[in-house]
């Protein structure tokens, strides 16, 4: 297994763990915990955080035709092994930072039960979700209609987002009245209770287990290393815990 924290103290020992950048491609549903994780990385270890937020089927794609990310935090855990098996990424680095939990939400109070029900009777003329080829949370909500029986049912109603954030952005502008987005985007960083909500079983879908792995742009770079091992840490861990994801 890589081992990061051997791999810090010998970037330490050769005495290049100077203030730098670490370019970090992350998952649309942890924008938020990515904020709070970042921010506290910045004033700790001096290094620069750069994001770009997006969804996980497009980052695969980007890293692929050369983009200079140097950690990705992915949505899935099969995008960065097949990263690491077509040998864009450092062998081992790879590690599940957050498991995912799927929620039918809508800002409106009342509007979803506590059983989902209103999935099947209920009177709504668009249901927002991520999409499902490029987005893991938006397979995760096909599965739960399949599951339910409704997909073919409810098929004319679906809006795509093409990332997570998108599909969470329909239900907050009224484009959609509810949508099945990450826990995340309603839960912590201060957010209040609002709206209703259905947190989804984990048994009708496949566990969202959600892996970070060192690119091969990062592999030899201090602060890639840093945050990685920062991400792994307590205070990374408490954040990722708050915002309502499993470890």
């Amino acid at each position: 297994m890589f081992r990061l924290a051997s791999l810090w103290l010998a970037l330490m020992a050769a005495g290049i763990a100077s203030a730098d950048e670490v370019h970090v491609a992350v998952a649309a549903n942890f924008t938020g915990p990515m904020k709070e994780i970042a921010t506290a990385f910045e004033r700790e270890s001096g290094h620069k955080v750069l994001t770009t937020i997006g969804a996980t089927g497009k980052f695969y794609a980007q890293i692929k035709n050369g983009a200079p990310f140097q950690v990705l935090l992915a949505a899935d855990d099969e995008t960065p092994a097949r990263l690491e098996r077509e040998g864009n990424a450092a062998p081992g680095s790879r590690f599940t930072y957050a498991i995912g939990k799927l929620v039918l939400w809508s800002p409106q109070a009342g509007l979803v039960d506590q059983r989902g029900d209103v999935l099947g009777g209920g009177k709504f003329t668009h249901l927002a979700i991520a999409n499902p080829k490029l987005a893991p949370y938006g397979a995760a909500a096909m599965q739960t209609l399949e599951k339910l029986g409704l997909h073919e049912r409810l098929a004319p109603t679906l809006v795509q987002g093409d990332s997570i954030a998108q599909a969470h952005q329909f239900v907050v502008s009224g484009a959609a009245p509810l949508g099945f987005v990450a826990m995340s985007q309603i839960k912590g960083g201060g957010k209040p209770e609002t709206g209703s909500a259905w947190v989804v079983p984990q048994e009708m879908y496949a566990p969202i287990k959600q892996d970070a792995l060192l690119l091969a742009a990062g592999k030899d770079q201090p602060a890639a290393i840093a945050f990685l091992r920062y991400l792994r840490g307590a205070p990374a861990r408490a954040v990722i815990r708050a915002y309502g994801y499993g470890l």
